[in-house]
């Protein structure tokens, strides 16, 4: 299964999904069976690391974060790259239609769907609160495992 998280900025949320994902599915050994990244729908942060109190939450949480990861932008070929395009709140949702406009195989869902709740994962560059967003993107995550296929 290849997924692909979507926020802002790739510096906050997304990023810390990307790296939430790959300790779930390495806890439960079938990482092979991944593949995960993450992107922005801005171009403001390309380029730029994960933003430091993203990588705190992280780090206090234990989950291993690429300190080399960087922000990249969407790209129109991310459709056919990835199963699973996963939209932070409806604004993402709203702007990913700049790079890819129609999703006829409905790839791209909000995060927060998979744990049966509508509603965006608050975005804690402006709340400042990094540990719902990190307890938000786990279960997010660890719901959206539960519904993947077994074989992959």
């Amino acid at each position: 299964m290849k997924v692909l998280f979507v926020c802002h900025g790739n510096i906050c949320r997304s990023a810390m999904a990307e790296f939430i994902l790959k300790a779930l599915v390495k806890a439960k050994g079938i990482e092979d069976r991944f593949h995960i990244e993450s992107a922005a729908v801005s171009a403001e942060e390309i380029g730029n690391p994960i933003y430091p109190p993203a990588r705190r939450s992280l780090s206090q949480h234990g989950v291993w974060f690429d300190p080399e990861k960087r922000a990249r932008q969407v790209r129109p070929s991310d459709y056919e790259r990835f199963d699973r395009i996963i939209c932070m709140d409806a604004s993402n949702l709203r702007l990913i239609k700049r790079f890819i406009p129609n999703d006829p195989d409905r790839k791209i869902r909000l995060m927060m769907s998979y744990a049966g709740k509508r509603r965006d994962v608050a975005d804690p560059w402006y709340t400042g609160d990094f540990e719902t967003t990190f307890q938000d993107l786990l279960e997010g995550c660890e719901a959206m495992l539960k519904g993947c296929p077994k074989k992959v």
